[in-house]
């Protein structure tokens, strides 16, 4: 009887199913919600930050459409001022406040600064300096320009966030840009084309007595914002009222209108430095452009530029034009004068050899 028992004991002891632990519990449960809780992370994430982060996708596409310049054989660097109130240059302004999920460049700019998303670099006057050293450091920059925030810590060892209102984001008085370009022409590939390297946003603000001071805020690098406007879509026209252009393409396309303000050279000084008289300064703005032009020109001659430089060219071609209509009048003459060829007369018919 006692083997018995413990033979049922140990029967029904097998056929209790193991349940799991505590902490195995968990951890399945842990399993089950991960996916939900990383979805619902990001959806919490893009709600806070109002822009997406960037794919792998988007990073690639980014240093694929980026210039390289190093086989550059010849490159010209130009400043150009763009002042906000032209209407080429209205897309980068309007709407001066978020509206509807819509934002101007300064807008989309402070934001992605704010978030740690981007690196700016401290504006110094007369160079660009994109080093470590000259990093802009978010809270100093917002003290300097007067702008509200609330600074919440963060984690040990992590860096504190910012929480600002839209309504404290200086995105109207932001009414110009400084835009640094290379005009460059690559002998490897036989490109002429043009390079953003860099923007500068101005605020400009009221002082004491009245007057307008204007301010440059930073230097961005261009390649930094590029992944971010690719996608923002801007209206170009007051006649068609359809976004079919993204800031990205704005800049790509030099859809702007920018007077020059300075060319890299060796004083490092800006033309109106060269050049104080207004008028003087006005001409000096147009013998530059009308340089670059004629560069890009010479580069791919066509015939008629070649005949107009070279006399004894259009004299060639001349008698080759002559030559050429001569030998195709004398064609048509002899083709008029050869008689037609007879005509096959009808042959009698042939009588069978085998009837005979």
């Amino acid at each position: 009887m006692n083997r018995f028992h413990c033979i049922l004991i140990l029967t029904a002891i097998l056929a209790i199913p193991a349940s799991p632990s505590f902490g195995q519990q968990d951890n399945s449960q842990t399993q089950r919600r991960s996916p939900q809780a990383r979805t619902g992370a990001r959806e919490t994430e893009k709600k806070e930050t109002g822009l997406p982060e960037l794919t792998f996708r988007a990073q690639d596409m980014n240093e694929r459409l980026t210039q390289e310049t190093g086989n550059a054989r010849w490159m010209r660097v130009i400043y150009r001022q763009l002042d906000l109130n032209k209407d080429e240059n209205a897309p980068l302004y309007y709407p001066p406040r978020p509206l509807n999920g819509n934002m101007n460049l300064f807008s989309t700019i402070f934001q992605l600064l704010v978030e740690g998303k981007i690196t700016a670099y401290n504006y110094e006057d007369g160079f660009e300096a994109f080093d470590p050293e000259h990093i802009l450091v978010l809270k100093d920059f917002l003290d300097r320009a007067h702008i509200y925030y609330e600074e919440i810590p963060g984690a040990a060892g992590a860096q504190p966030s910012f929480a600002i209102n839209e309504s404290d984001i200086p995105s109207a008085e932001v009414l110009t840009y400084y835009v640094k370009e290379a005009w460059y022409f690559d002998q490897s590939n036989s490109v002429f084309d043009v390079k953003t390297l860099a923007i500068c946003p101005l605020v400009t603000m009221s002082g004491d007595l009245g007057e307008r001071e204007t301010t440059p805020l930073f230097w961005l690098p261009y390649e930094n914002i590029r992944p971010y406007i690719s996608h923002t879509r801007i209206m170009t026209s007051n006649i068609n009222n359809v976004k079919t252009f993204t800031l990205d393409d704005y800049f790509r396309r030099r859809m702007f209108d920018g007077e020059i303000i300075k060319t890299e050279n060796l004083m490092n000084k800006t033309l109106r430095e060269y050049y104080p008289d207004p008028d003087t300064l006005s001409m000096a703005q147009q013998a530059i452009e009308k340089q670059l032009d004629d560069f890009r020109a010479a580069l791919y001659l066509n015939l008629d530029s070649l005949i107009a430089a070279d006399p004894k060219a259009s004299k060639k071609a001349e008698k080759e034009a002559k030559a050429s209509t001569r030998s195709s009048s004398s064609s048509k003459q002899t083709a008029a004068k050869t008689p037609p060829p007879p005509k096959a007369e009808r042959s009698a018919p042939v009588r069978s050899v085998r009837r005979r």
